[in-house]
């Protein structure tokens, strides 16, 4: 058994609304009176509080209705979500790393959580906890729980963007297969993570998977520029340090936040296809063993100014995690495996070969040429999890027969009949249009294999 959480949107009335948000207040005036006792207990040279058992001690002695129509199994997560934050600060810089910080800042909205038989699930319909006393708030789902009933354990509610979810978390069983048709364990192949091919995959027979992500880096560089537009175009209304802001500010501040929310569940959409998509191939491969090849090393490197907003959108962590989340629920197993070198080694002679500009790798000293992702998938497959970057000893198998996919077909311009409308039209481009032959002298117009009429008298 294994979790999985789907975020769900929320339809509510403006009551409802007002509710949900006072929750998520609430939540947030927890979080700061722990930040707050805390301070008072380092003034005084006293040892935290942290213990989750300690906090909730003193949310008893706090009494009931001191956080609105937040109940006890709502606060108690967040002291949850506090104590955890703090003891894995403590644990992070134990083992020497000195830049975690620990819980420190104030939030205005802190998502709730509530665990499985204290809310009710009724199809689209949920009731969320309030504190005693209060009438029952019940909040309609924009679609279906993606899971039975009986298996969902928890709900979280939080805000993103200006807009109200609900966190889905429920316990799956891994999948089963008939005699002959599950993954098997001798099988293995590599997979390379990639900005232009979020994932490259060579399979053990030859096969191949190429997944584009070419839509999801459009997505970035129309929003980019979509943001900056939106920025120029309000610096000049924009209030002074000290300077309450206008309505009309507080309105752009909304819509920039709803579009800012809008453009990650869209690239987080396509992270999950893409992921799905190499696991229903391996799946169909009969693929037992993914090593993936582990590049966060690059994030360390002093790369310039250049390619800082390219490796942040790249998101290795989170294509890193929806990639293993599938593959465990599918019954594969994940290992990372290290992927220095394996773009630019030649899998025929096994010998250096400089970057090439394209996606083509050809190498000067055996004429080999094929595909570069495809290349360091098909030599991340060879290698051992836990070892470095050493030469593989396995022959690399190329695959021969590739299969492709595209990541983000539900993203706005990435079909033929769904057009982008933060993209300028293309006659604000310079664009114009198709070519056409030059008018005749005189403005006659010139029918294809027909001659000019004379003009007509008119004396």
């Amino acid at each position: 058994m294994v979790h999985r959480t789907a975020r769900v949107a929320l339809r509510v009335t403006m009551g409802q609304r007002r509710r949900c948000f006072g929750l998520l207040r609430s939540a947030g005036d927890v979080w700061a009176c722990l930040l707050e006792i805390n301070t008072w207990r380092r003034r005084r040279q006293a040892a935290p509080l942290v213990s989750y058992q300690e906090l909730c001690r003193e949310l008893a002695a706090s009494g009931p209705g001191t956080f609105g129509e937040l109940d006890t199994t709502g606060a108690r997560s967040v002291l949850r979500r506090f104590s955890d934050a703090w003891f894995a600060a403590a644990k992070r810089r134990k083992d020497g790393e000195l830049s975690a910080r620990f819980p420190r800042r104030r939030r205005r909205l802190m998502p709730v959580r509530w665990y499985h038989g204290t809310f009710s699930l009724d199809g689209r319909r949920v009731r969320i906890p309030v504190a005693k006393g209060a009438s029952p708030l019940w909040v309609r789902l924009a679609r279906e729980v993606p899971y039975p009933v009986e298996q969902v354990r928890s709900i979280t509610l939080l805000c993103e963007g200006g807009r109200l979810f609900l966190d889905v978390t429920a316990e799956v069983p891994v999948a089963s297969y008939p005699p002959g048709e599950e993954p098997a364990p001798d099988l293995v192949a590599g997979v390379d993570l990639g900005i232009i091919h979020p994932y490259a995959v060579a399979g053990p027979g030859g096969g191949g998977l190429l997944v584009s992500g070419r839509a999801i880096r459009a997505e970035h560089r129309v929003h980019l520029a979509d943001t900056k537009a939106r920025r120029r175009a309000m610096a000049g209304r924009a209030p002074k340090p000290g300077q309450q802001g206008s309505r009309r500010w507080r309105k752009y501040r909304r819509r920039a936040r709803m579009v800012e929310g809008r453009h990650r569940r869209r690239v987080r959409q396509a992270q999950h296809e893409a992921a799905r998509q190499v696991v229903s191939w391996a799946v169909a491969q009969r693929v037992g063993v993914l090593h993936v090849g582990d590049p966060r090393g690059v994030l360390g490197i002093d790369a310039g100014r250049r390619h800082n907003l390219r490796l942040r959108q790249w998101q290795i962590g989170r294509l890193l995690q929806v990639l293993n989340d599938k593959a465990v629920l599918a019954g594969i197993t994940v290992h990372l495996v290290d992927e220095r070198g394996t773009s630019s080694t030649c899998p025929a002679c096994r010998r250096r070969v400089p970057k090439p500009p394209g996606r083509t790798l050809s190498c000067p000293h055996c004429a080999f040429s094929g595909h570069r992702d495809l290349v360091a998938a098909a030599i991340i497959a060879t290698r051992s999890p836990g070892g470095g970057p050493t030469t593989p000893t396995p022959p690399v198998v190329v695959p021969e027969v590739v299969t492709h996919r595209r990541a983000g077909r539900h993203l706005p311009g990435a079909g033929q009949s769904r057009r982008d409308p933060r993209r300028p039209t293309q006659a604000t481009r310079g664009s114009v249009g198709p070519r056409r032959p030059a008018p005749p002298p005189g403005g006659e117009s010139l029918a294809h294999g027909e001659d000019p009429q004379p003009a007509p008298d008119t004396r």
